[in-house]
C-alpha cells in the first residue's frame, strides 16, 4: 500500500512564465488518478513523467478555467495517440456539455469511449469504488458548485503471521487462504486456533483528501477526519481574510486550522495568489497553527509508503 502526490500546478488565476494552474497526480494503491487540469497540465505531465496511459479516471473540481482549461487538449491529445479504453470524467453538470462542444467544433477526433459522471449533490457521496480505492466528494463553498475529493485504500487482508502458524504442525500452506480469509482452524484434537493468533492486522489504508477552491468550511471536518495527506487551497495570507471571504477563497492560516481540527498527517497548501512575491509567508503563517505543512510547488512529489 503506497500513496505518491506529484503536483503539477499550484497557483491561482491565470498562468504565468513559471506558475501553472491546478492539477495533480495521484498514485495509490497502484491506481492513477489525475484532479483538476489547469491549462499546462500536459506540458507538466510530460516535463514530470506523468503516464498518460495510466490514467483511467478525472476528476474536476469545478468549471473555473484554471482548472480545467486543459481537459479538451488532453482529451485531444489521447485520440492523437490513438487511445482506445474506456476514460471516465467526473465533474460538476455541464462538463460533459462543453467538453464534448469543444471536441465537436474542432473536429477533435477522440475515438475512445468517454464516459462522465455528472455531480450535483450538495452532500458528500460515492462516486468511484473498485478492489483498491474508493472515491468520495468533498463539498466546498465556492462561487459555484465545487467538489473537493477523497481517496481511501480499501483495506487489504490480514497477513499471515508464519511464527506462530509454524508452533502447529497441522497447519500446512492449503489452509492458508482460509486463514487469511479470516477464519479459525480446528486441530484433529478439536482444539479451535482463533484467526487472530494465526495472522496479523493489515496495515491502515492510506488516504489523500484534496480540497479545492473554497471558503473556510469547518463542516468538511468530520469527511477529511484523520486522512493522511491534505491539500487545502490558500490563496490569501491571514491579512486579507477580507478578500477571502468576498471570493469564496481561504487563507493559509484556515487551512491549517481545518489541517489541525481534522488531525491530518500532512498539509499541503497551494492555490496562491499572484500578488505575493514571497510564498514563504503562506508557510510561516500555516505552521505556525500546524507544523507539518508544506508548499505546494510544480514537481514536487509527496509519498507515503
Amino acid at each position: 500500500m503506497s500513496l505518491k502526490l506529484t503536483i503539477l500546478g499550484c497557483h491561482s488565476a491565470t498562468p504565468r512564465a513559471n506558475a501553472f494552474p491546478t492539477s495533480q497526480y495521484l498514485e495509490i494503491n497502484n491506481k492513477h488518478f489525475l484532479i483538476d487540469c489547469g491549462e499546462g497540465t500536459q506540458r507538466q505531465m510530460r516535463k514530470y513523467k506523468v503516464g498518460f496511459s495510466k490514467i483511467d479516471h478525472i476528476f474536476i473540481s469545478h468549471l473555473h478555467g484554471d482548472h480545467f482549461y486543459g481537459l479538451v487538449g488532453l482529451l485531444a491529445t489521447y485520440g492523437i495517440l490513438s487511445r482506445e479504453k474506456e476514460l471516465h470524467i467526473y465533474g460538476p453538470k455541464g462538463i460533459k456539455e462543453v467538453t464534448l462542444l469543444q471536441l465537436k467544433v474542432s473536429q477533435s477526433h477522440a475515438k475512445y469511449p468517454m464516459i462522465f459522471h455528472e455531480l450535483t449533490s450538495k452532500k458528500s457521496e460515492l462516486i468511484f469504488e473498485d478492489a483498491k480505492v474508493s472515491v468520495q466528494t468533498i463539498p466546498l463553498n465556492h462561487r459555484v458548485y465545487t467538489n473537493g475529493y477523497l481517496f481511501t485504500e480499501k483495506e487489504n487482508s490480514r497477513k499471515l503471521h508464519i511464527q506462530n502458524i509454524s508452533n502447529y504442525k497441522e497447519i500446512g500452506k492449503a489452509d492458508y487462504l482460509n486463514i487469511k480469509a479470516g477464519r479459525d482452524v480446528m486441530l484433529s484434537t478439536g482444539e479451535v486456533i482463533p484467526n487472530d493468533e494465526l495472522t496479523l492486522p493489515p496495515k491502515k489504508p492510506l488516504s489523500f483528501a484534496f480540497c479545492s477552491d473554497t471558503f473556510y468550511k469547518p463542516a468538511i471536518i468530520p469527511i477529511i477526519k484523520n486522512v493522511d495527506l491534505l491539500y487545502h487551497e490558500a490563496t490569501f495570507l491571514a491579512d486579507r481574510e477580507d478578500l477571502a471571504q468576498k471570493t469564496k477563497h481561504s487563507t493559509s492560516a484556515q487551512a491549517a486550522q481545518i489541517a489541525k481540527n481534522a488531525e491530518v498527517g500532512q498539509l499541503i497548501i497551494g492555490h496562491f495568489s499572484g500578488r505575493y512575491k514571497d510564498i514563504s509567508l503562506f508557510q510561516k503563517e500555516a505552521t505556525a497553527i500546524f507544523k507539518n505543512t508544506q508548499l505546494a510547488a510544480p514537481g514536487k512529489v509527496f509519498k507515503i509508503e
